[in-house]
């Protein structure tokens, strides 16, 4: 990877809809040379997916919550692990150090879908032990990447 592949990235990070031409214009290259790098960049697993920003409050979305997590035994990390990631209101799930095992991040639309996921989805996975949640007032930045 040089500085062109990552003025390529930076362009598709800011619009992953750009076509060959725009970046072209952007990094002085052919066109051919461009789709031929990000090619190269999907095929390296560099650029894993192509994605879009929501804007998650005009879809009625408006809970943004980290939940933290802390599981019993180690035997029942696995189940968690498969179960966590099957709902669709958990953005992220991360292995952490520290006081507890998992963060979540989760994403409902109001207190009342928050409580349902607390009482009837997470606390229902075997092994967790205990959770704590922070809601979010709002955000002052959200990147999808660096």
């Amino acid at each position: 990877m040089d500085i062109i592949d990552l003025k390529i990235i930076d362009a598709l990070k800011e619009n992953s809809r750009s076509t060959s031409s725009e970046i072209s214009r952007k990094v002085n290259l052919s066109i051919p040379a461009v789709a031929e790098r990000i090619r190269k960049l999907e095929d390296g697993n560099i650029i894993e997916k192509y994605t879009i920003k929501i804007n998650r409050e005009k879809i009625n979305y408006k809970l943004l919550a980290f939940i933290f997590v802390n599981i019993d035994k180690t035997e029942n990390i696995e189940n968690f692990r498969k179960s966590i990631v099957q709902y669709n209101s958990v953005l992220e799930c991360h292995h952490v150090a520290g006081e507890y095992d998992y963060v979540l991040k989760v994403l409902v639309e109001d207190t009342k879908s928050l409580e349902y996921f607390l009482s009837n989805t997470l606390k229902k996975i075997k092994g967790v032990l205990k959770s704590n949640t922070i809601i979010v007032l709002s955000s002052l930045k959200e990147n999808i990447n660096i």
